[in-house]
This record gives C-alpha cells, sequence and structure tokens, in this order.
C-alpha cells in the first residue's frame, strides 16, 4: 500500500498540532494514516486505501459508518438549527428511551462527552455521600480527568500518584486502586478507609484494556459488598452501553448500579455523555440541589436526534441480539486460527467486543501487561498493509459494527492466519 499523502500530512501537523495528532492512541510510528471518508465496514485514507475498520471509533459505530438513519436525523435536525442554549423536547424524547432501558437510570443529565460524564458522576457521588475517596480499577480508565489520572497497578491500599504532570497530589490521594477481579482486596480497602469512601466506579467489562471479562459472581458480589458499607456503586458503561444488551452491562449481568456513565453508542457517533441513576442522589445536581454542572453542548440537538435515532433502530431491529450472535461466531473463526498458529495467544471477548492477547488470558490489569504488546504492533502493521485497521495497543479493545460481514470476517481471519507468526 502507498501512504505517502498520510507521511507527508504527518510531518506538517507535527509542526502544529503536539505530537502530530488530537488523541494520543493515534499516533501510530512512524506515521498514522489520514481519514477521508468512511462507509459501512470500510474507512479509506487519504491515499486511497480501504481498510476493513475494527476499530470502529473505539466504539460508537455500532451500526457502522457513515448509516442513513443517523445521517438523516442530523440532516433534520440540521435544517432547524444545531445549537440554541435552551432545553428542548429532543432531551426529554432521549431521556425516556435511555430510562426505558435502563431502569436504575431514574434521572439523568446529558453531556458531551464520556470523559464529562464520569467526572460529574464523581462529584456528584462525593456530594451525595459528603464522603473524598473513591476506588478505581487497577487498569480501569474513566476519562482523561485529574481525579482518575492515576498510575495503574499501584498498592491498592497505598494513595495513587497523578499519572500525569500537572495533576496535584492532592488531586489523586482520594483515588485508591484495588486489582480486577480480586473482591477480597476490595473489601479490605473500603473496610481501611469506610469513613471517607464515597463510591467505586469500574468497567463492568475492562474495555480499555482488553476486553477483560469479570470473573464468576464477581460484579454481583461487588455489588452487595458497596452496599452493605453504604458505598455508592457507579458503572463507566462508556463502552459496554447499548452494546452488551439493550441495557448494557446492567443488563446483561444482572446488576443494579446507584450511578451509571453512558457515552459513545449513545450519540450514534454524535459527542454525547450520559451520567444518571437513583433520582435522590440525581436531585442534588443544579439547579435542583447543590452539585453543580454546566456546559453548553449539554444536551446539543443534534446529538439528541442521533441518540434517539440510533436508540430506536437498534429496538426495532434488535441490534444486539444479532451482534452478540455475530461476535460469537467471529470469535469461534479466530480462535480457531490463532490456536493453530499461536497457541501461547488467546482470543477474547464477548457480544460484538473481541481482542487478541498476545499471551494468556488474562484476568486483570497486570495480567494484561505480561502481553507481548512489541509483537502486537508488529502485527497491527501487518494487518494494516492487508487491508485490516485494528486498533493500535494491544490494549484497546476491537469492535465489530451491523456492517460487518460475513466475507469481512472470512477476509479479516485469512489475513490473521498470514500475518500472525
Amino acid at each position: 500500500m502507498n501512504f505517502e499523502k498520510s507521511e507527508e500530512l504527518y510531518k506538517t501537523a507535527k509542526t502544529l498540532i503536539p505530537g502530530g495528532v488530537s488523541s494520543p492512541v493515534r499516533a501510530v510510528k512512524p506515521f498514522p494514516f489520514y481519514t477521508v471518508s468512511a462507509d459501512g465496514s470500510k474507512i479509506y485514507d487519504e491515499d486511497g486505501n480501504a481498510f476493513i475498520d475494527y476499530c470502529m471509533a473505539y466504539g460508537p459505530m455500532i451500526l457502522g459508518h457513515n448509516h442513513p438513519v443517523i445521517k438523516q436525523a442530523v440532516e433534520n435536525q440540521l435544517e432547524k438549527g444545531w445549537l440554541y442554549g435552551t432545553p428542548t423536547a429532543l432531551e426529554v424524547e432521549m431521556a425516556e428511551r435511555v430510562k426505558g432501558m435502563y431502569p436504575s437510570m431514574e434521572m439523568m443529565r446529558f453531556v458531551s462527552t464520556g470523559s464529562e460524564a464520569t467526572m460529574s458522576a464523581i462529584r456528584l457521588a462525593r456530594g451525595y455521600t459528603k464522603k473524598n475517596k473513591i476506588i478505581k480499577i487497577e487498569g480501569g480508565f474513566h476519562g482523561a480527568h485529574d481525579a482518575v489520572l492515576v498510575k495503574a497497578g499501584s498498592g491498592a491500599t497505598t494513595h495513587g500518584e497523578p499519572n500525569s504532570p500537572g495533576i496535584p497530589t492532592g488531586v489523586t490521594e482520594h483515588t485508591l486502586q484495588v486489582p480486577y477481579n480480586d473482591i477480597e482486596k476490595m473489601a479490605e480497602v473500603i473496610e481501611k478507609n469506610k469513613k471517607d469512601m464515597a463510591a467505586v466506579i469500574l468497567e463492568p467489562v475492562l474495555g480499555n484494556i482488553g476486553p477483560v471479562l469479570p470473573k464468576g459472581d464477581y460484579l454481583k458480589e461487588l455489588r452487595a459488598l458497596t452496599a452493605e458499607n453504604d458505598v455508592l456503586l457507579i458503572f463507566d458503561e462508556v463502552i459496554t452501553g447499548f452494546r452488551l444488551a439493550p441495557g448494557g452491562a446492567s443488563e446483561y449481568f444482572g446488576i443494579k448500579p446507584d450511578l451509571t456513565t453512558l457515552g459513545k453508542i449513545a450519540g450514534g457517533g454524535m459527542p454525547i455523555g450520559i451520567f444518571g441513576g437513583r433520582k435522590d442522589i440525581l436531585e442534588l445536581i443544579s439547579p435542583s440541589g447543590p452539585v453543580y454542572q454546566a456546559g453548553t453542548f449539554c444536551g446539543s440537538p443534534c446529538s439528541m436526534s442521533a441518540g434517539i435515532a440510533i436508540l430506536d433502530y437498534m429496538k426495532e431491529h434488535k441490534v444486539q441480539e444479532t451482534l452478540n450472535k455475530r461476535g460469537d461466531i467471529f470469535r469461534k473463526m479466530l480462535s480457531d486460527v490463532v490456536g493453530d498458529k499461536r497457541p501461547d495467544y488467546y482470543v477474547g471477548g464477548l457480544s460484538s467486543l473481541f481482542v487478541i492477547f498476545f499471551g494468556g488470558k488474562p484476568l486483570n490489569y497486570q495480567e494484561v501487561l505480561k502481553c507481548d504488546a512489541a509483537s502486537y504492533m508488529e502485527f497491527f502493521h501487518r494487518m494494516l498493509k492487508s487491508g485490516v485497521f485494528l486498533p493500535p495497543s494491544q490494549f484497546e479493545t476491537n469492535f465489530i459494527s451491523l456492517a460487518h460481514t460475513d466475507e469481512d470476517f472470512r477476509q479479516t481471519a485469512e489475513a490473521v492466519e498470514k500475518n500472525l507468526i
């Protein structure tokens, strides 16, 4: 494949944008490809190359790129205007749909990103409980705001250290960490800090390092443990929301958290985040309560229109049910290939999520770190030259969409067999 235009664009970008990219994961060495368009399961770059896309904008394109239903909803709204700074009926309609799928979200607030949703949920949890400490899972990612940018892998019972310069230690000293799938360590940390423990926030399925799945009754035991100790449980479903089931991981695993954060799919690819939960907690959000949250783009009409369109479409066409079955089929295809070529590697995932771990089956972040990330990146580049775009990191989830075809799966399996050394 020829990548000359992308290479030249990257040279210019580095003189104008830090690292040449607007988000670090896009900084693929020696240079990333630059996208010009996308449609269905394919993404196209400036040099005319086409790739089967399993990155899918890191999750939101569950129907595929450029879906006509989403496009039409946004176009219809653009005819009426795209930003008002006033309430709209669209917010009410969207909230009714989300509540119908997530009964635990009795009230909610719309924001612009998943990061904003988790930041607001944590602030709300602290405001409600009048406590300061939170627990996050090692390796869990909840956005790029200060309180959760804590070194993964630090001691579970010690104060976290900032994972980025520019974050005062005072901001993260109340953020504790516990390994995923370790209910005993979670109980130990909660007991030690119970007097000042506001909440536990976690991805029910660790989506930013895998996915890594919960073991046994881990989530049910966590729900019971937090309830017994008056600690709020926050499910960060920015990745799993509306994907594992219409009601996300909450429905899939049968767990009712106190607060939930959503994003990505909920906007059909438009900027969106949602945080919600129990009414008695949400009523503390300004202006009905003292916990402040605001934003000009909260409840953006285009995002609301796209969100209503995609949720209605997925419900009518039972998209999650279809994708869950297709995900099982595709993971079996990959497992057969990988098992023959590299039996020491593991194909993981569930629903429409998958990953090839360049190592054994991991149960937590520390075990994921044992994977051969360098060999994965070599594999990534070989797959790209074979016309398959995987996320450019061993520590990211792959996504299938409704637009992926049997032929896409066949070509991908052949490319994996060819490129897995």
